[in-house]
């Protein structure tokens, strides 16, 4: 498998940004378990100079796509040790 193929996808596959807007509208995403948009930003700048990105949308370390997960608190950079970005504890 090349270095640049997705961990979980077929490298044909490209998520639209339709999925993405409909992902960000369930519970998963509420508000209230988002990180702020300062922070998302924050997360997305260090994926971008990242070189696990992938069409500056799938983590291929993990699989995950990014421009949605990066919303989430509980949710940290999967590269080893310690990754780009960390979750926020629950008392931020």
């Amino acid at each position: 498998m090349a270095e640049t193929s997705c961990k979980a996808c077929r490298d044909d596959y490209k998520v639209t940004d339709a999925q993405m807007e409909r992902l960000l509208k369930t519970s998963m995403f509420a508000p209230e378990r988002r990180v702020s948009e300062a922070e998302y930003q924050d997360r997305l700048e260090h994926c971008r100079s990242c070189p696990k990105l992938r069409d500056g949308v799938t983590c291929t370390a993990c699989g995950c796509i990014i421009p949605v997960i990066a919303w989430l608190k509980e949710r940290s950079c999967p590269l080893p040790g310690g990754g780009l970005w960390s979750a926020v504890k629950a008392s931020e």
